[in-house]
C-alpha cells in the first residue's frame, strides 16, 4: 500500500486523499458501466461496523449483499448455494399451500429454525440466479477467500483497502480507512450513486428502444395499409383494358354477322318481281 500513503506520523500511516478521490472515480465508473449493463454486483462486508451501511447502500440499488458468515465455496462452487436458496423457496411454499400447518410441532419448529438460518445467511442472495459480474469488498483481509475465489473465477473485484491490506488481488483499489463507518459511508454513497445512475440510464435506453420499436411498426403498418389499395387499384386497371379489348372482339365477330343478314334478307326482296311476272 506504500504508493498510497502519504505520510507516516506516530506509527500511523496516513492515506493520500487525492489518490482516494481519483480511485473511487475510476470504481464509480466501471460500477456504473455494470449496472447500465444490467448485471449484478455482489456487496461484501462482515465486519461489524460494515454490516448495516452496506445493507442499507446495497438495498437503495437492488443489488445482492453477504453480510453474514461468507459461505465457502458461494461463487466457485454457486450450484450447491442455489440449492440452498431452492430450499427456503420451498419452505415458503409448505407454508402457503397449507401443508405447514398439519405436521407435528417439532417437524414445525426444526424447519422453522432451518429457515431462519438459511434467511439469515442466504436471505440477501435470493434474487441471485447466476453469478454476479463483481464483487464490492470492504476489507480485503478479512475477505480473503471471497476475493480468493473472484480470482479464480476471473470476476473484477472492487475494494476498499486499507494501510494493512495487500491490494495485488483487487482490480479497483480504494485506499482508505476500512473501520470508520463515515469512511464507508462516503465512499458507498459515491459508488451506489453511480449505480442508481447506470440503472437509469439503462431504463432511458430501453424505453427509447422499445419506443423506436413501436413506431417502426407503426410505420410499416402505414406503408402496408397504403400499399394495399393501390395493389388492389392494379388489377382493375389491368381489367379495364382486358373488357375493351373483350368488347372489341365481341363488336369485330357480330360486324360480319350483320353484314351476312341484311344480304340474307335482301335476297328474297329481289326475287319477288319475277315470281309476279311468272
Amino acid at each position: 500500500m506504500a504508493p498510497y500513503i502519504f505520510m507516516e506520523r506516530n506509527g500511523i500511516h496516513i492515506i493520500d486523499l487525492h489518490k482516494t478521490v481519483v480511485k473511487i472515480d475510476e470504481a464509480a465508473n466501471a460500477l456504473k458501466q455494470i449496472a447500465k449493463s444490467g448485471k449484478k454486483i455482489l456487496f461484501v462486508a462482515t465486519k461489524k461496523q460494515a454490516k448495516e451501511v452496506v445493507a442499507q447502500k446495497a438495498t437503495s440499488v437492488n443489488m445482492p449483499y453477504v453480510i453474514e458468515r461468507w459461505p465457502g465455496g458461494m461463487l466457485t462452487n454457486f450450484a450447491t448455494i442455489r440449492k440452498a436458496v431452492k430450499k427456503m423457496a420451498n419452505i415458503d411454499k409448505l407454508v402457503q399451500d397449507g401443508t405447514f400447518a398439519n405436521l407435528s410441532k417439532r417437524e414445525i419448529l426444526q424447519i422453522t429454525r432451518q429457515r431462519a438460518k438459511l434467511e439469515k445467511n442466504l436471505g440477501s442472495i435470493a434474487d441471485l440466479t447466476r453469478l454476479p459480474s463483481a464483487l464490492f469488498v470492504i476489507d480485503v483481509y478479512k475477505e480473503a477467500i471471497a476475493v480468493h475465489e473472484a480470482n479464480r473465477l476471473g470476476i473484477p473485484v472492487f475494494g476498499i483497502v486499507d494501510t494493512n491490506s495487500d491490494p495485488k488481488n483487487v482490480d479497483f483499489v480504494i485506499p482508505a480507512n476500512d473501520d470508520a463507518t463515515k469512511s464507508l459511508e462516503v465512499i458507498l454513497d459515491a459508488c451506489c450513486a453511480a449505480i442508481a445512475e447506470g440503472l437509469e440510464e439503462r431504463k432511458v435506453e430501453m424505453a427509447d428502444a422499445a419506443a423506436a420499436e413501436a413506431q417502426a411498426e407503426a410505420e410499416k403498418a402505414e406503408a402496408e395499409a397504403e400499399a394495399k389499395p393501390e395493389a388492389e387499384a392494379k388489377p382493375e386497371a389491368e381489367a379495364k383494358p382486358r373488357r375493351r379489348a373483350s368488347t372489341a372482339r365481341k363488336a369485330k365477330q357480330e360486324a360480319p354477322a350483320a353484314e351476312e343478314a341484311p344480304a340474307a334478307e335482301e335476297a328474297p326482296a329481289e326475287q319477288t318481281p319475277a315470281e309476279e311476272a311468272e
